[in-house]
């Protein structure tokens, strides 16, 4: 073999151990989302929301900002979109707010019994328990792929409840190889629809307080109570 091969074959030997080195496998990510989330407090993000809805083959794209807190096991979050069309949702114990400020128009929704499911999406990968994902959903291990530079790893999870998968059939974290919570999520809907989310500039426990997660709404806007 001349020395241009033996090269070659050293290089491809080396690349192969070490991408096998730096691809965790399940056992040891779900290890590591557990010892996370025992200090997970609150993050913040820009994100964007692609919507796809499989039977017109179309998708729509938003953008904007989310804060999160979590307290006593629950999600505290409000998301302001900015593009194409603003507004901002809040969710706070059994009550989610929509506000549209080109009506100053707040709309107010009791979530109910829904509100449980609502917490079990929203604080996926931002502080789940590994207890808690096993019990409530099939975990197992996609492929690698990079993401604006941030190597992951994807986990599928398929929700255990038949009632859930009416729903959601299937959820995709794209988990940091070198930990973190995730970057991307994708919420699959019977039929071929979702949602996918992508979060840059993610920071954790950065401090935020019940006030930061909640709407700032101009004096005389007004309520509605569409389930009324």
């Amino acid at each position: 073999m001349s020395t241009l091969h033996l090269w070659l074959a050293a290089i491809g030997l080396a690349l192969a151990q070490s991408a096998g080195a730096a691809s965790p496998n399940l056992d040891e990510i779900l290890a590591r989302m557990d010892r996370e989330a025992a200090s997970f407090r609150d993050m913040t993000a820009q994100l964007t929301k692609v919507s796809y809805t499989a039977v017109l083959k179309d998708s729509s794209q938003e953008t904007g900002t989310i804060w999160m807190k979590r307290a006593s096991g629950r999600a505290m979050m409000k998301v302001e979109i900015a593009r194409p069309e603003p507004r901002a949702v809040a969710l706070e114990g059994t009550t989610a707010q929509i506000y549209y400020p080109k009506i100053q128009t707040v709309q107010i929704y009791d979530l109910g019994k829904n509100r449980a499911l609502i917490d079990q999406f929203s604080l996926l990968g931002f502080g789940s328990r590994r207890r808690d994902l096993e019990r409530n959903y099939s975990i197992r291990l996609g492929g690698a792929e990079a993401l604006d530079g941030v190597r992951t790893i994807r986990l599928e999870l398929i929700p255990r409840s038949a009632q859930v998968r009416e729903q959601v059939e299937k959820i995709e974290l794209w988990i940091p190889v070198e930990g973190g919570p995730p970057v991307q999520q994708r919420f699959w809907q019977p039929g071929g629809d979702y949602y996918l989310i992508r979060y840059r500039d993610l920071r954790v426990n950065v401090g935020l307080t019940e006030q930061d997660c909640r709407l700032k709404l101009p004096p005389g806007v007004r309520k509605e109570y569409p389930q009324k």
